[in-house]
């Protein structure tokens, strides 16, 4: 953790924990100051954190370096719905959980969230959403290059002969990269299975 900036002089408690790898930025979006404190108390040593205290400020601090959301649903004035609404609306690419006291009812099958946390919650389980989300959006950004590179092999198998794709060194770095890929979605896939199982237990 490299550093700590304000977000807004009205509410010195909103932080931005900076750092200089590729952390995951997490957006909390909470309107109970104490509960929205303390989530960011959990995940800050882990994750870059940006804390809203209402659907408001939420809406006005999603941005695409977001990765992951964690979203209270029922706030005055602007609901969780209605910040996930804006989500989609701006086709933003993060992940988003509800944290919140409202029980799931099927509403949520149509919902576009990724995971639901009903309160409380303690440090494990917000710590445990976002590294699974975080690790599903790694997932399907190296399923999607994965794909890329073998669909551009494909190609290149039908048009080139075996001699020539034998002797590019543009070609052996293509299925260098295919294999490395696909090593990395292998490893990603059976770490999300485990916690699948998990959940299951």
């Amino acid at each position: 953790m490299s550093g700590v900036k304000i977000l807004d002089c009205k509410h010195p408690q909103r932080q931005v924990v900076t750092s200089e790898d590729e952390t995951p930025t997490v957006l909390i979006v909470e309107d109970e100051q104490h509960l929205a404190d303390l989530y960011t108390d959990y995940l800050s040593d882990q994750f870059d954190v940006e804390t809203a205290y209402s659907g408001e400020e939420g809406i006005e601090m999603l941005s695409p370096t977001v990765d992951v959301v964690l979203l209270d649903r029922r706030m005055p004035v602007v609901s969780g719905n209605e910040v996930l609404a804006e989500i989609e609306e701006r086709s933003l690419d993060c992940r988003v959980a509800m944290v919140t006291a409202v029980n799931p009812d099927f509403d949520i099958i149509d919902m576009g969230v990724d995971d639901y946390l009903v309160k409380p919650v303690t440090r494990e389980d917000l710590t445990d959403v976002v590294d699974r989300l975080d690790k599903i959006a790694t997932y399907n950004e190296e399923l999607q290059r994965l794909t890329s590179r073998k669909l551009k092999r494909n190609v290149l198998q039908v048009e080139k002969t075996q001699a020539e794709l034998d002797g590019s060194e543009q070609y052996r770095r293509l299925q260098s990269e295919i294999a490395d890929i696909e090593k990395r979605v292998d490893t990603l896939a059976a770490e999300l299975d485990v916690e699948e199982k998990d959940l299951r237990l």
